[in-house]
């Protein structure tokens, strides 16, 4: 038998010597030779080698026009990687990398151990579990309903240029360009990054490149609804600035959107936050509300949605409605059936099985999100949902105790990049009342692969995984990021 380690870089789970750092975590066995989130860019490695060659080759539509030679169609290379090809050649792509992701964990699960990742025989796609055909996106172009924009040296030297990163902080060749031609980013982001840079310029204020080198004008978020409502986030470093000198700043960039050149984004919030780390949630360091609504409200499945200015929500909202639809289908959810959504952020996923389940119970860290779904649950008269915020390796193993006699219960788990929690994992494994779980996830390899492994592992006293294991029975692609090589890909495991 093949050791773990040697198993997974022969199939490719692993990256090559030395071009990646290794997962910092101390889990026993093989559970240490899984990257965490630092493997972003593995993904090219599943890509077809053919489909690259084809991506590289392709010739520039002539419809590019000022793109050509240009940092913005570099831009575009890096953030949509796929944009110079059709969509109907683009879902090609992904459904292909999808096969060999799913190839390589199945490869893996019957390895260790002599496990079984189905009971059927290998289906067409040289698979055992059933692929289904990737789900396209309804919307192609200008999908996204949330993006963050930089501030840093731009092209031409000038450091307050919002836009996108080219190049490395490593190699110091850090280039910030303005994303007006990606094709996943609607006008009106565009408009309002572009009038923040007009701000910045016109501001005395230095921006903060690097927080040890000082200054103070930092990144921008840009949040709007199927409605054009446009919610916009603006970070800040104080520094050592006193509270009147905060106020004076609070007030400028407020004037300039309310009264000022940037009144024509027709901004219905606009936020400050003022920040001393890369990120900061709201407990951390408030979003403080300049004007405007304090929340963006979506309508989707028929109902109307609250969203905070830091809860997650998917970012293509046409895609998120057949996603809900996809776990809908494979759920098997019924009126004997208690859904449990873990890591549910604003709660639509149970909001869209509510009506099917006897009972829904969300867990999600950000506080604000958890008040977003109490609020859409009582706005839109949904009786049988349940949220707790916290974090869910604290709250799911006490709230399965109380739940586990005499219930069906179905797991939803979208995590975050970085994965599930250990305990979390452990929790799932060994509630005996769970037989379905549906894993959602945008980046179905890396800490999403250690999450399978210890789902479907053998039991295991030494890693306190005494549960059945689980078996992977479907999968489904269901592309949420048009020009980009990710996607979501929904699992369906039984037991």
């Amino acid at each position: 038998m093949h050791s773990p380690r040697c198993f997974l870089s022969r199939v490719g789970l692993l990256p090559k010597p030395g071009s990646l750092p290794w997962c910092a975590t101390k889990r026993p066995g093989w559970s240490q030779l899984f990257l965490g989130s630092a493997c972003e860019g593995n993904f090219t490695d599943v890509i077809p080698k053919k489909c690259q060659r084809r991506q590289k080759s392709q010739k520039k539509p002539s419809h590019v026009g000022p793109l050509d030679g240009s940092w913005q169609e570099r831009l575009a290379d890096v953030v949509t990687p796929l944009w110079r090809l059709s969509y109907e050649e683009q879902l090609k792509v992904k459904f292909e990398a999808q096969k060999r992701i799913l190839r390589r964990l199945e490869s893996y699960l019957q390895k260790l151990n002599g496990v079984n990742v189905t009971t059927s025989a290998p289906r067409a796609e040289g698979l055992s579990c059933l692929l289904h055909p990737i789900i396209p996106s309804p919307v192609i172009n200008g999908y996204r309903n949330k993006s963050t924009f930089s501030v840093n040296r731009g092209p031409d030297g000038n450091p307050k240029t919002v836009g996108y990163y080219l190049g490395t902080w490593r190699d110091r060749s850090i280039v910030c360009v303005q994303s007006n031609h990606l094709k996943n980013i609607p006008e009106k982001h565009n408009q309002v990054a572009q009038y923040y840079e007009v701000f910045l310029r016109q501001s005395p204020m230095e921006p903060c490149l690097l927080f040890h080198e000082g200054g103070y004008w930092r990144e921008l978020i840009v949040r709007t609804n199927s409605q054009g409502h446009t919610m916009a986030i603006i970070t800040f470093h104080p520094q050592d600035l006193r509270q009147e000198e905060l106020n004076v700043q609070k007030e400028a960039v407020k004037k300039f959107f309310t009264t000022g050149p940037g009144a024509v984004c027709d901004l219905t919030s606009l936020y400050f936050q003022e920040s001393t780390m890369t990120r900061c949630s709201h407990q951390q360091s408030p979003y403080q509300l300049l004007f405007g609504e304090p929340h963006l409200f979506e309508d989707l499945l028929g109902l109307k949605i609250r969203i905070s200015p830091d809860a997650f929500f998917q970012i293509n909202t046409a895609g998120a409605e057949v996603l809900y639809r996809t776990v809908r289908e494979l759920s098997g959810v019924n009126s004997n059936t208690i859904l449990l959504d873990i890591c549910c952020g604003t709660g639509v996923i149970g909001f869209s099985l509510a009506q099917y389940a006897s009972q829904v119970l969300g867990i999600e860290l950000v506080e604000q999100a958890v008040e977003d779904a109490r609020w859409t649950a009582a706005f839109n008269g949904i009786t049988n949902c349940e949220f707790h915020a916290g974090r869910a390796e604290k709250i799911l193993p006490q709230l399965l105790k109380s739940k586990e006699d005499g219930h069906f219960i179905v797991a939803v788990v979208n995590p975050a990049r970085a994965g599930l929690h250990y305990q979390v994992v452990q929790a799932i494994r060994n509630c005996r009342a769970i037989r379905t779980l549906i894993f959602v996830s945008c980046k179905p390899h890396g800490e999403t692969t250690r999450n399978i492994i210890e789902l479907c592992c053998p039991p295991d006293s030494a890693k306190k995984l005494v549960g059945e294991p689980f078996v992977l029975r479907k999968a489904v692609p269901v592309d949420l990021f048009p020009h980009t090589l990710h996607c979501e890909l929904v699992l369906l495991f039984a037991r």
